[in-house]
């Protein structure tokens, strides 16, 4: 892993390969209300240095539609600085299970998001969320050995903080809605005290 400088601003096909293996500042606003977790950064997230950023990508419209956040952001060029301001105002918090960036978040190992379920445990004993919300099942039950974990607030908490795991907000999740991704987060930003 390396750390690379954002472009702050859309990338080109030909700029993404340049942040393979790059990694992401994790967003961790005090007090930290509730803390998303994503599987990895995708390139476009680490050419831009804002998560989700990648076009296509439902999270900030589902944050909007949950009501976490007033209205759906265009991080596809990097946050603006107003709207990285509205996230930390809020106490919402973002991180990564692992945190190399990579085109697809199925190059990743089994021992990778292992090793990234140890290391958001470290995170939430330093940061204290309120709620954690794990964006994506199947990382979900590779990170942290629950085969049958189903999405919604699981039984145990995690490190002293109501756990949630919610759906992936990718586009490639064709499962989910935006509308169904927004009731999930909602339910995470409701336990949270966020809405």
């Amino acid at each position: 892993m390396r750390q690379v400088q954002p472009l702050g601003r859309r990338p080109t096909a030909g700029e993404l390969v340049q942040f393979r293996d790059a990694t992401v500042e994790d967003l961790l606003p005090d007090p930290l209300r509730l803390l998303f977790v994503g599987i990895n950064p995708s390139l476009w997230t680490a050419a831009t240095g804002a998560h989700f950023a990648r076009p296509g990508n439902r999270f900030y419209a589902a944050l909007a539609g949950a009501g976490i956040i007033d209205h759906p952001f265009d991080a596809s060029a990097g946050y603006l600085e107003q709207d990285r301001a509205q996230l930390v105002a809020r106490g919402v918090g973002v991180t990564n299970l692992v945190r190399r960036a990579t085109a697809r978040a199925d190059e990743l190992t089994p021992e990778e998001l292992r090793e990234g379920g140890e290391r958001l445990r470290r995170t939430v004993r330093e940061h204290h969320p309120h709620v954690v919300a794990v964006a994506g099942i199947t990382a979900y039950r590779l990170a942290f050995g629950r085969r049958t974990a189903k999405v919604g607030r699981q039984p145990e908490d995690l490190e002293g903080a109501p756990l949630f795991v919610v759906p992936n907000p990718s586009g490639l999740n064709a499962h989910e809605s935006v509308q169904s991704l927004a009731a999930a987060y909602r339910e995470a930003a409701e336990a949270a005290g966020v809405v």
